[in-house]
């Protein structure tokens, strides 16, 4: 699905250079699920921000989808986003004023999807995460972990390739916290690539792949025994 070669982040300031990503090189093949790990500060949620194409490169490729995208126009990097890539984050970013069927929707609204097959789409999602007897609530009216269930909804209702998640169970406890990971683990066993920064080592355990970090760069890689 994606490949990174030579791929490094630095932000300049007028008096400070800082290197976030240091010549990564990764592969990310159709189907799995990997979790990064590491320090903070080491690089983490750079990564994840430049495999969705909310941060760009500073140098080297990145091959999306058989594409390269580093260097591409905004514009396109959004329509990238759009049809292949679905975000969850930890604080769930939500909106309160609409309802927990609106918040689905929402990411459905920017593609050319007609309205009956969007309202079936969002109802089969809400059905499949578990809060289709929350759909007319507000995020405000829910738990966290149920606002995370919603958020997950959100990020794959338009069907995305690549589904990326930062510290997903970060806000939650440790009851919902599992729950969002069998959840993770049950998209991803229906075909669903799933890319997860997290610091629980437990919630590690559930990717195929486990990537370590360190000073912006790959320190070492492990796969979970079959």
């Amino acid at each position: 699905m994606l490949s990174m070669r030579e791929l490094s982040r630095v932000y300049r300031t007028d008096t400070v250079e800082t290197t976030a990503l240091d010549r990564i090189d990764l592969d990310i093949a159709d189907g799995e699920f990997v979790a990064i790990m590491g320090p903070s500060g080491c690089g983490k949620s750079t990564l994840l921000n430049v495999i969705g194409m909310l941060d760009s490169p500073s140098s080297g490729s990145y091959v999306f989808n058989g594409g390269e995208v580093a260097g591409l126009p905004e514009a396109k990097l959004a329509d990238i986003r759009k049809k292949h890539i679905g975000f969850i984050f930890q604080s769930f970013n939500l909106i309160d004023e609409l309802s927990v069927r609106e918040n689905v929707e929402l990411a459905l609204l920017y593609h050319d999807i007609p309205s009956s097959e969007r309202k079936q789409r969002v109802e089969a999602v809400m059905d499949k995460v578990g809060i289709a007897h929350r759909a007319k609530h507000r995020p405000s009216q829910l738990s966290g972990g149920q606002q995370q269930r919603v958020a997950v909804a959100r990020a794959v209702v338009g069907e995305p390739k690549l589904i990326l998640a930062d510290e997903p169970t970060g806000n939650l406890d440790t009851q919902h916290g599992e729950e969002v990971m069998r959840m993770l683990q049950k998209l991803n066993a229906e075909g669903s690539t799933i890319v997860m920064v997290t610091h629980s080592p437990a919630h590690a355990d559930y990717a195929g792949r486990v990537v370590n970090m360190l000073d912006g760069k790959v320190l070492v890689e492990r796969r979970r025994a079959a």
